[in-house]
Order: structure tokens, then C-alpha cells, then sequence
């Protein structure tokens, strides 16, 4: 890992800056993102790309690229400009990347919405970007109606009435050719406009290039081997219409010419049985999936001899080091990696298995990996913005071809995210060690101010879930006359535990200095989380004050 020091005029400060252990890698020119992960699929034309965890429903790598490409042309004969916005309204199916990278190769700007929003949300969200079409199926279909927008339905059997139907518009561009106007589609042109689960406020549309999301593969598929490809099945279970779904899951894996095994929702048994049946080898998953399968009896009920996996990612949230433990102890041929990125960057760091033969070995507990290659990434004091040497928490800034382009339509937070030198300031504070292992402690905006003490929420979490009779918990700020904020903790039980409050509080303080203490704790049924994994503290927050206020 390479340290480079550069001195300040104003204020002799010399910068500490740190970048990839692992050598820099070539982004390829004037290649779109389709062009990208589409290309050679016509070779592993018959390979299946996609398949519907439940139904069996495929399609292959040659379909991906013929339906991708009729899609593209069919989106232009609707009148579909560079630049203008589509918004996609899907859960998990086997067509969405069809839907996403045929927008993106008729010049258009994919924006995935969740599904389960409410209605105002995705109102908002078409309003925001400024869309031209939607494209949802039957079930959504009433959440989007009403917008004003011309809508896509996804659908075979089912006829959407008011919706334009996706195959009879496929069969429709067929039949035109290519008689529409093409216009060029640049690496620089916008092909993504996702909004951030907003962990700073209100959600907003997070600009990203052809060449932003290439440039993130390029760096996140480098130690992709030649022999590797079209060996790799991915789980799709983690929602497309987030980037890391789109790009991580759908994209890399028709760059590797693998196969995407594709989950609508998460339920237990259909979720092993797919991990056996499709003989998945990588599973994203969130930690709560990680804790089903260490503690949940069910799991025992099929023949996991065979299972093929080799690894899961856990990248939304930290896992519990006790978590990690158990899993490990249960499933000792698998490895657990870790990643850490953001809407606004995508993928930053990575953790690997145990490879000595490439020079990986196997992260430290707890950290979220190395610096992906072609980052830059510095630690900054958030009082005095100076970058901060190897070992001390600070605000983890990244500077790379991946950082957004800016949130769109609005300059201010643009301004506050990126600075004039090229940085994004993620919010995250965290440190990277002698190894050149990230660790990320906590959010700047949620770390609890005790007395004057910082206090990370997470990192009582995770005490938290050592607790053998805690399934779940989230930890945050109340607001205390003398201390100024408090810890104060929901807690989701084991159906069968007996515990009070005040053992669960006690639980904690044996294990922490006596500022970090959880001071509240409220049992609750369920941990609000957005559908990426992370926990909504600000809900828990409000809910709290009006049973404490």
C-alpha cells in the first residue's frame, strides 16, 4: 500500500493519502456501460444469464443481448432522447437488467425505484428526475397509473389496461428495424440516476456516468481470473433498483458471463433451496439472512452437503463479530467478505478469501478490506479537515472515475459532497490500519455525543447481538438534559427469552467504558430498515421521544 505525502503551502500540512495495495487497472475508452457487460455474450449465447429462483423462468446471454438491443430500439421509437429519464418500478425480476440496460442504450437515464415505496415517494421520484416513461408490471401497476407518465408493463399473460405492453412494443421495433434516428451515446453521457436512501436528509438523484459505473468494475472485477468466467452463480436477492444490485450483482455478472439466480423476495426456505438447487457460489446478503442461517432450525431440514457456495457478502450493514463466529463455525467452507460503498460512489473496498497464491489473505475481523485499485481515499479530522495519518478515525473521503457526477438539480449539496479538489466526503468515519484494512467505525450524523464522549451506535449493536437472547437491536441518540444525547436501544427478542430491560442494560455495561452504556432500552416486534439493510434510526428516534419525551 503506497502512502503518498504532499505538502501544503498554506499551512505546511503534508496530506496523507492512500491508494490500493494491488496495482492500477485499465478502464477501457468510449465503451457504454451495456457495450461493457454485454461484451462476448453472443459466446456464452446459450449459457443461461437469468433465472427465476421460483418459477424457472430464463433467459439466456444471447437473449440478454438481443432483448437489450430491441429494447434500446424500441424506447427510441417512443421517442425516448438522450438524456431523458426512465423510471423502473420492478421488484426482482429476470428481465429487469434487460429493462435497465436497454434505457441506457437508447442514451437514456436509468432510475430504479423500490417497488414497496408508497405512492408519494415514487410520485416524487418521477416528479424529481423529470421522468419521460415508467416501466413496472401488473402488481405495481396502480401505484404508477395516476402519474401522468406513459407506462411499460412487464407482463406475458396478463394484459395492463392503459399500459403499453412490453412484448407487443418488442415486436413492434422488430418489425421497424432501425429506421429511427440513433444518436451517439458517450462515456461521459448519464446512465443512472438512483436516489440515495437520503442517510443525510431528504433522498435525491445521484448522477452517474457510463464511464462512472464502468470504471467501478473495472476496479471491483480485478482479480476476475480468465477461468473464472462463466463459472460464477451470483444470488439476486439484494434489490436491483439499488446500484449495488444493478451493477454488483447484474452487470458484474454478465461481464463474468455467470449466472444471476433471481430471489423477489426473501423467505427462508425458498432462499436455501435456491442456494442448493441453483448451485449458487456468491450470495450478497444482509446480516439478518446470515443470523437466519445460523440460528433458525429449518436451515437443518435440507442436505446442505451439497451446497456449492464459496462465499457471502455482507455489505449493508456490520456484522456482529459473534455472528461471524457462528457462521463460520457452521459453514467452514464458506467465506464471509465484507464491502463497503455508497450510491455516490459505488464500491469502495472489498475483503477477499483466503487466495495466497494471488497475495489475498483473509481480512481481520470487522474491517471492510482493502482499498479497491484506481481509489484514492484519505481520513479527515472532522474539526480541523486535515487528513489524518494510518490508525486514526476520521471522515473517509474517496477520489476516483467512479464518484458521481453530482445530485441532480441541486448544487448545494453537490457542493457540500464533493469538494473543489475531486473528494467525495462520504459521512462515514473510519480508519485504515499498517495492513491497508479499512475499518469503518460509524456515521458522522449518527454518532451519539454522551458528555461530550463520542459514542458509535454500531458498535453497541454488535455488543448487543452477542446477546443470546437478542435477535435483532438498533441503538441511537435521545436527547438527555445532563448529558446532552444518551444511548438508547430497541431490541427485538427470541420468542422464548425472558429477559427484562434492565438485565439487557446490564448485559452491556460489562462489556463497555461506562460513557458507551445503553441508558433505555424498549423492546420492540421489528427493526425498521430501508431495503438495502440499513437501520432507519431516525423512525426509531421519533417513536422513542413520543414514548419518552
Amino acid at each position: 500500500m503506497e502512502t503518498s505525502r504532499q505538502h501544503h503551502n498554506d499551512d505546511n500540512h503534508e496530506e496523507h493519502i492512500f491508494r490500493s495495495r494491488y496495482g492500477a487497472v485499465e478502464v477501457p475508452e468510449n465503451v457504454t456501460l451495456p457495450e461493457f457487460v454485454l461484451q462476448g455474450g453472443e459466446e456464452y449465447g446459450d449459457k443461461v444469464a437469468f433465472v427465476d429462483a421460483v418459477s424457472g423462468k430464463e433467459y439466456t446471454h444471447g437473449e440478454v443481448v438481443r432483448d437489450t438491443k430491441r429494447f434500446g430500439a424500441a424506447l427510441r421509437s417512443l421517442g425516448l432522447r438522450k438524456g431523458h429519464v426512465v423510471v423502473v418500478v420492478l421488484p426482482n425480476v429476470v428481465e429487469y437488467a434487460i429493462v435497465a440496460l436497454g434505457i441506457m442504450a437508447a442514451g437514456g437515464v436509468f432510475s430504479g425505484s423500490n417497488p414497496a415505496a408508497h405512492v408519494l415517494e415514487i410520485k416524487k421520484q418521477v416528479e424529481d428526475s423529470g421522468a419521460k416513461l415508467i416501466v413496472t408490471n401488473a402488481s405495481f401497476y396502480d401505484k404508477v397509473k395516476g402519474l401522468e407518465v406513459p407506462v411499460i408493463a412487464v407482463e406475458e399473460e396478463v394484459v395492463v389496461e392503459g399500459a403499453i405492453n412490453w412484448h407487443k412494443l418488442l415486436e413492434a421495433a422488430d418489425r421497424a428495424g432501425t429506421c429511427h434516428i440513433k444518436e451517439e451515446v458517450h462515456q461521459n453521457d448519464l446512465c443512472a440516476l438512483p436516489f440515495s436512501s437520503g442517510t443525510t436528509g431528504l433522498s435525491k438523484g445521484v448522477m452517474l456516468t457510463h464511464r462512472n459505473l464502468v470504471a467501478n468494475l473495472c476496479s471491483t472485477l480485478f482479480a476476475i481470473k480468465p477461468e473464472m468466467i462463466g463459472q460464477v452463480t451470483v444470488l439476486g436477492l439484494m434489490p436491483f433498483f439499488h446500484i449495488y444490485g444493478i451493477t454488483g450483482i447484474c452487470c458484474a455478472t454478465l461481464r463474468n458471463k455467470g449466472k444471476v439466480v433471481v430471489m423477489e423476495r426473501y423467505e427462508l426456505r425458498t432462499f436455501v433451496k435456491a442456494l442448493v438447487s441453483h448451485e449458487v457460489t456468491f450470495a450478497p446478503v444482509v446480516p439478518p439472512i446470515i443470523s437466519d442461517l445460523v440460528k433458525k432450525p429449518m436451515v437443518d431440514e435440507f442436505d446442505l452437503t451439497n451446497l456449492k457456495l464459496q462465499a457471502v457478502m455482507s455489505a449493508a450493514a456490520p456484522l456482529a463479530p459473534e455472528l461471524l463466529r457462528a457462521f463460520e463455525t457452521k459453514f467452514p467452507k464458506v467465506h464471509v467478505q465484507e464491502a463497503y460503498g455508497l450510491t455516490e460512489h459505488s464500491c469502495i473496498t472489498l475483503t477477499h478469501g483466503d487466495d495466497p497464491a494471488n497475495g489475498y489473505s483473509r481480512a481481520k475481523k470487522n474491517s471492510v478490506g482493502f482499498i479497491l485499485p484506481n481509489l484514492e481515499v484519505k481520513f479527515l479530522d472532522p474539526d480541523t479537515a486535515r487528513s489524518l495519518p494510518k490508525n486514526t478515525p476520521g471522515e473517509l473521503c474517496v477520489r476516483s472515475q467512479c464518484v458521481m457526477q453530482g445530485y441532480y438539480n441541486n448544487k448545494e449539496e453537490t457542493a457540500r459532497a464533493i469538494d473543489k479538489e475531486g473528494w467525495l466526503h462520504t459521512g462515514d468515519i473510519g480508519y485504515i490500519d499498517e495492513d491497508g484494512d479499512v475499518f469503518i467505525v460509524d456515521r458522522i450524523k449518527e454518532m451519539i455525543k454522551y458528555k461530550g464522549f463520542q459514542v458509535a451506535p454500531a458498535e453497541l449493536e454488535a455488543i448487543l447481538l452477542t446477546h443470546p437472547s437478542v435477535e435483532d437491536a438498533a441503538v441511537f441518540p435521545m436527547v438527555d438534559e445532563e448529558a446532552g444525547e444518551i444511548p438508547a436501544a430497541c431490541v427485538v427478542l427470541a420468542p422464548e427469552a425472558k429477559e427484562s430491560e434492565e438485565e439487557i442494560m446490564k448485559y452491556v455495561a460489562s462489556n463497555v467504558a461506562h460513557y458507551k452504556k445503553v441508558r433505555v432500552v424498549h423492546f420492540v416486534d421489528s427493526i425498521p430498515k430501508s431495503p438495502s439493510g440499513k437501520i432507519m434510526r431516525r423512525l426509531l428516534k421519533q417513536a422513542m421521544a413520543k414514548i419518552h419525551p
